[in-house]
């Protein structure tokens, strides 16, 4: 019997891990193949604030940015390499965003070398710019660092039974606890309000003469790692999803449109690449992520009338829940950033009863599902 029994070992999964197993608790984490083997192994990583305006979403990542900025510096240094951050606005409108986030941003914000200046695209020079203290993270490294106090398994997780306040996983393995960070893959509960989506993206690692010491961001990202390679990666296909598409992924195709894209920015030159990274992101329809309880639907409808139903603010303790089951899902291009912060929360709520922000539990997509029906 283990205490924690988490589905998924990608970066979701396996930042729960380290939560529970830094709390002495027993963790079995479990994945088809292997830890960070989908969309976490195929990120960029990089740790970056959200330049908008304003709204929900800014703040929880920008939150999170600072959060995980010390996270992995403390706790996984030897994963993180520090670059400064070189952010250009990919268009007029976007122009406008970064005006705004330089006047009103708490954030230490740094100059801009000559060297990589020079180093841009004509038309990069000419877009707005901010640049400032920031990082990048070693995917695979990281995941597999994090998850070592954990038992990991290495299987598809079929069955999931709640008995005897306990849950039974695939008939063998039982834990207390369930938490569900599976992505976008094929749903083990499957709950017709959920709104997750898949975008699948791919990143490459080349060789170049072309010298990078920032990590930018425009329309792909593009850092330096180090064995002095570049990573160029993008969540840049939302059409693909390897559990519906026939055909399969034309990698030569991705290939082609991140050096196009990343050549918007950046005049790389003696390009060779050295290795691909492919999986499936996840993100929500709103754009925030989902943490926390899982409503009982049928249950539920059964329970509420159409007042409870059409209030502009639902009482979610009227919500009918699984028990001991939670989800961690839905962070979309920035897993890296809000994976350490949202594991955190939800640590303190299933140990401590610590609430959840209503606007990234589960159970608001519940109540959105429920007036349409």
């Amino acid at each position: 019997m283990y205490d924690i029994a988490i589905i998924g070992a990608g970066i979701n999964g396996c930042s729960v891990a380290y939560e529970f197993t830094q709390e002495g608790k027993s963790v079995i984490l479990f994945d088809k193949e292997a830890i960070a083997s989908g969309g976490s192994g195929a990120a960029g990583a990089f740790i970056s604030p959200r330049f908008t305006k304003s709204g929900d979403t800014k703040q929880i990542i920008n939150t999170a940015f600072s959060y995980a900025y010390k996270y992995y510096d403390s706790n996984f240094p030897n994963y993180f390499t520090k670059a400064q951050l070189l952010h250009i606005a990919k268009d007029e409108q976007e122009d406008e965003a970064l005006r705004h986030f330089k006047k009103d941003s708490d954030f230490q914000l740094e100059n801009i070398s000559d060297e990589v200046l020079d180093n841009l695209n004509e038309e990069a020079k000419k877009r707005e710019k901010i640049s400032l203290h920031a990082g990048v993270v070693d995917a695979q490294g990281v995941c597999v660092a994090m998850a070592k106090d954990a038992k990991f398994v290495a299987e598809n997780v079929e069955t999931l039974v709640f008995e005897d306040d306990y849950w039974l996983i695939n008939e063998t393995y039982s834990a207390k606890n369930v938490i569900l960070a599976t992505g976008a893959y094929e749903a083990l509960i499957k709950e017709p309000y959920i709104p997750i989506r898949g975008i699948w993206g791919h990143r490459i690692d080349v060789k170049t003469t072309t010298q990078n010491p920032y990590s930018i961001h425009q329309f792909v990202s593009i850092s330096s790692t180090k064995e002095n390679k570049l990573a160029i990666g993008a969540t840049h296909n939302v059409h693909y999803h390897p559990q519906i598409n026939k055909e399969p992924y034309d990698k030569e195709e991705g290939r082609r449109e991140l050096l196009e894209k990343a050549s918007k920015t950046l005049n790389l030159e003696d390009v060779e690449i050295v290795k691909d990274y492919m999986g499936l992101r996840s993100g929500s329809s709103d754009y925030m992520p989902l943490v926390g309880s899982l409503v009982l639907s049928c249950e539920t409808m059964q329970t509420l009338t159409r007042r409870m139903l059409e209030q502009k603010k639902p009482d979610f303790t009227a919500f009918t829940y699984y028990p001991n089951l939670y989800m961690i899902n839905g962070s979309g291009g920035y897993g890296f950033v809000l994976a350490p912060y949202l594991a955190n929360i939800l640590k303190n709520h299933i140990l401590n009863a610590v609430p959840i922000d209503k606007k990234i539990i589960p159970a608001r997509f519940f109540a959105r599902w429920a007036r349409r029906q």
